[in-house]
Parts: structure tokens; sequence; C-alpha cells
């Protein structure tokens, strides 16, 4: 009689416990992840690189540098809920930077801080705004707005060869997370495709 009577408090304190876990599962839907359609592939123009370009490290409009996509209405700034990039935006630039200079086919060819080629040039970026802009309201569709400025030095003793800011506009399609998403893809695009036009004319 005792054994079951110890099972039976056994089990009791067990079903005690349990009740008192918080579930691995989560209640709320997960956010969506989001990143550039583009991926980075070598270059299949077969043009050899006249001049190499080191890139420098890009810096990054503060608010913007999460793996939130930013937003803004007026004076005020936030993150669109339900949604993420895959990863942090300077990274996600960064990759489109490089597929950019890797797709275009032009005289330049962008190296990696670690390789051994002395480069010609010194590329430096700086995103200044990288944002979803409400300014039709908030159930309105946001246009993307990405502005960076590039600066252009020489690689043998860094002297200034020119700088610019470039700056793009796009519509999103609609006021869906997707589509701003979108926008950010084709913003991107654009404006990286301005910034290697612009270094493949200042370079030569």
């Amino acid at each position: 009689m005792i054994r079951p009577a110890i099972r039976l408090a056994a089990t009791a304190a067990l079903a005690l416990a349990l009740g008192g876990c918080v579930t691995i599962f989560p209640k709320e839907e997960p956010e969506q992840l989001y990143r550039f359609a583009s991926a980075s592939t070598p270059s299949s123009s077969g043009q050899v690189a006249r001049y190499a370009v080191l890139e420098d490290a890009i810096d990054f409009d503060r608010m913007a540098s999460t793996d939130r996509i930013l937003t803004v209405t007026g004076d005020e700034v936030a993150y669109i809920k339900g949604g993420r990039w895959a990863v942090a935006a300077p990274l996600m630039f960064d990759s489109a930077v490089q597929s950019a200079f890797n797709e275009a086919g032009g005289p330049d060819r962008l190296i990696s801080a670690g390789e051994a080629t002395r480069p010609d040039f010194v590329l430096k970026l700086d995103v200044l705004r990288f944002e979803a802009r409400y300014d039709q309201g908030p159930t309105a569709a946001p246009t993307v707005i990405i502005r960076v400025h590039a600066a252009l030095n020489r690689g043998a003793d860094h002297a200034p060869i020119g700088d610019q800011t470039f700056e793009v506009k796009v519509p999103a399609a609609d006021n869906r997370i997707g589509a701003i998403a979108g926008g950010f893809d084709q913003a991107t695009t654009q404006v990286l495709g301005q910034v290697v036009a612009w270094v493949a004319q200042t370079g030569t």
C-alpha cells in the first residue's frame, strides 16, 4: 500500500512541476526574414581588371544598422513589426557591394583587406540613409530612400581622387513588408550601380 501511494504522490508532484513550466514553442507568429535577391557571383565578361579597388569599412546609419527594417514618418522613426533582415543591414549591404562590382564586368575589381594584391585605389562608402519613408500617411506605400557617400583615394599614398553622394528613391509597390523589402533591393541595386560606374570613370 505504501509504494502505490508514493508513486501517486510523485506523479502529482511531476504534473504540478510541468504545469509551471513555460512552453518552448512561441505563441506569436514568427517574423519573416528578408534579404536582397542578388547573390555575389563572379563576372562572366572575361575582362581582365585594369586596377583593383580595396573596399574600406562601410559606415552605416546608426538607426538602420540592425536587422530591423527602419521606417520614417515625419520626425518619428520606427521599425516594421513582423519582419526583419536575414542579417544586419550593414552586412547585407556589404555583400551587395561585392555583387555589384563582380557583376558589372568593368575595369575595376573589388578586393578585400586580406588579399595580397596591392590596390590602386581605396573606396570608402558611408551609407547616410537606409529607410522607408512614409510621406503619404501610414497606410500608403512608403518610398525607400538610400543615400550613399563615396570617396576614392589613391592606394599608394591615400591621396584623394574624388568623392560624390548618390541618392536613390524607389516607391514600394505596396504597403506590405515583402513589397517594402523589394523596394530596398531595387534601391540598393540602383545606387550601387551608380557607385560602380563612378568608380570606373574616376579611376580611369
